[in-house]
């Protein structure tokens, strides 16, 4: 598949997250709670001496917020679209459910449970098959 033309910002947010969850970063943001653990004497661990790593930490937690939940829609839909391709490609695989991350909460939770009632009857519970329309699906024991 050809490389995509990826603006600056997508960049940037891939660079952030390979360094973040790096080696590196984890020995840094130790050596920079040491230094300012260090310092505090120094400052004779004044309001400001606490001010200083309590807003560095918020402005970091928030910006990695962002950044773990831009990470997370990535692979998610990578994830979907993998799976939608194996469907796909399965002969006589039912393509049912391949758009299924793109249903409400209420319709996977309906969903959830006619997979449930199938579940159910594969252990001699009596059930109806997803759709209502198809046979049960049968399983060889």
């Amino acid at each position: 598949m050809p490389q995509s033309k990826v603006g600056l910002t997508e960049r940037f947010a891939c660079a952030a997250t390979t360094w973040t969850g790096s080696n590196v970063a984890f020995l840094s943001a130790i050596a920079i709670i040491a230094i300012w653990g260090a310092t505090g004497p120094l400052f004779h661990y004044s309001d400001t001496w606490q001010l200083v790593i309590n807003t560095g930490t918020t402005i970091i937690t928030f910006l990695m917020v962002f950044l773990i939940q831009r990470t997370q829609n990535k692979e998610s839909l990578a994830m979907q679209l993998k799976i939608n391709e194996v469907v796909a490609a399965l002969k006589g695989a039912s393509n049912r459910l391949i758009s299924v991350e793109d249903l409400s909460e209420a319709e996977l939770q309906q969903l959830h449970s006619r997979y449930v009632a199938l579940a159910s009857q594969h252990q001699g519970i009596d059930s109806t098959s997803i759709e209502g329309e198809h046979p049960p699906i049968k399983v060889a024991s």
